[in-house]
């Protein structure tokens, strides 16, 4: 069965975040579409930031990225800062309860696409 993004091509800030994720390690076909629409969707609520830019898309793949790799493969392919960062925006995500970072790491639970080290390391789990 066709997806919706195979049907019609994807867009633009899609192709953005399809090369975003390519970039950190990650091949875009193991992000669902409906992930991606939401991701982007969530960037362009945000017109002040960028909306749905190069830089946007870069940093959304980055937490997206290590929690579906977790911290080694992510480490591995990325660097040791980058996967403090990762680590430090999911902590403070996990803090707020709310926020950018936050609805990216429930949205990613809801997807079951988060690595189970990464659930069992950060205690995740959906209510």
């Amino acid at each position: 069965m066709l997806g919706l993004l195979e049907l019609f091509g994807a867009s633009r800030p899609v192709q953005r975040l399809d090369r975003a994720l390519r970039a950190i390690g990650v091949h875009p076909r193991l992000v669902p579409g409906a992930v991606k629409i939401a991701t982007i969707r969530q960037l362009e609520s945000r017109p002040r930031q960028g909306g749905a830019d190069e830089t946007a898309c870069a940093h959304a793949a980055a937490l997206l990225g290590y929690l579906m790799h977790g911290q080694q493969i992510f480490t591995e392919d990325n660097g040791a800062l980058a996967a403090a960062g990762a680590e430090d925006r999911i902590m403070a995500a996990i803090g707020a309860g709310t926020g950018p970072d936050a609805r990216l790491v429930l949205l990613a639970l809801h997807a079951g696409i988060v690595a189970q080290e990464v659930i069992d390391d950060y205690r995740l789990e959906v209510d």
